[in-house]
Order: structure tokens, then C-alpha cells, then sequence
């Protein structure tokens, strides 16, 4: 089974690739997302892996604090995403 991992304080140099080459050091890659901001079309500085839950542990621990493009990733199990209370 898939899990989602949290990648969070990316460059804004990062690309989907770079993300993807350093958790396949880990593990099967099932998809590597970077989160863009819809106006500015550019990164809002953190993503998402999916990898097969056997790995996930692993790639957590190796990276989290790890530096990519002269930042240090923070990486977690990403969480449910909360529902918005949106005040119109």
C-alpha cells in the first residue's frame, strides 16, 4: 500500500525530478509532486512523495533534515489534509 510523504521548506529551485532522483535512493517512487501557488505559478516550497509503505520509514528518517538546494527538507508522513471553514 502507497503512503504520502511530506516534503516541506523546498527551494524554489527544486523540480519534481530533483525530488523524485533523491527518494528513489530509498525506494520504488510512485509520484513526486511539487505544490505551485495558482497565481504565481511558482513553488510554494513543499511537496509531496507517494512511495510503497515499506519505505517510507526509511526515506523519512534518511531525509528529513537533509539538505536539497542549499535547504534543509523537513520530511514527515503527510497528514490528512483538514477541512477549510471557509467565512464568505
Amino acid at each position: 500500500m502507497a503512503k504520502s510523504i511530506y516534503v516541506g521548506n523546498l527551494s524554489y529551485d527544486s523540480t519534481e525530478d530533483s525530488l523524485r532522483n533523491l527518494f528513489e535512493q530509498y525506494g520504488d517512487v510512485i509520484s513526486a509532486k511539487i505544490i505551485m501557488d495558482r497565481y504565481t505559478g511558482r513553488s510554494r516550497g513543499f511537496g509531496f512523495v507517494e512511495m510503497e509503505s515499506e519505505d517510507c520509514q526509511n526515506a523519512i528518517q534518511a531525509l528529513d533534515g537533509y539538505e536539497l538546494d542549499g535547504r534543509s527538507l523537513k520530511v514527515n508522513e503527510a497528514k490528512p489534509r483538514e477541512p477549510r471553514n471557509n467565512r464568505w
